[in-house]
């Protein structure tokens, strides 16, 4: 008799984002990547909105404007796994890590892991600026919500929900 391993599967909320490049393209195929990933399954996608450059000292009109996504996947990955996996769909679009909050072709944060908190090296769950971004917020609620963020409650209670600068993206679903 073979022994059998339980593999506990956990969801998890990714935010996608791009402002270089073939934007909705990019995210459209990191999407498909994600949902090819080993141990994750794809759940939910959110549409895409549009959204001014955040940049460390505030928005930058001058900077080219990014199209984001909220998706929600199962995973019996751990973490630092997951993470590993969507950095390298990243690094396959491009993403070059030379400034912080510097214009990019794709970025992938997860922002909640099963209700997990992580402080890591590598990672922080959930995600420390998810609560304030309504380029997360707007998106994640189109496919949840009742979401929930650990440390800040409610999704559609916080500020940022109010979706101020989102603007949706006209494109067919993402799925």
């Amino acid at each position: 008799m073979r022994e059998q391993r339980l593999r506990v599967e956990l969801p998890a909320v990714l935010s996608l984002g791009s402002n270089l490049g073939d934007r909705e393209g990019t995210i459209r195929a990191a999407v498909a990547e994600i949902a090819a990933l080993d141990e994750v399954r794809l759940t939910a996608a959110s549409g895409l909105v549009e959204t001014a450059a955040l940049k460390p000292d505030g928005v930058d009109t001058d900077a080219p404007a990014y199209l984001n996504a909220v998706v929600a996947v199962r995973t019996t990955l751990h973490p630092e796994q997951l993470l590993a996996a969507i950095n390298a769909i990243e690094k396959e679009h491009g993403r070059v890590r030379a400034e912080r909050w510097g214009d990019r072709t794709l970025d992938i944060d997860i922002v909640d892991f099963g209700g997990l908190r992580v402080d890591s090296e590598r990672l922080t769950l959930p995600h420390p600026r998810a609560a304030e971004r309504a380029f997360v917020l707007v998106p994640w609620l189109q496919i949840e919500p009742l979401a929930s963020l650990l440390s800040a409650g409610r999704v559609d209670r916080l500020p940022a929900a109010d979706g101020d600068g989102v603007t949706p993206y006209k494109a067919r679903p993402l799925l």
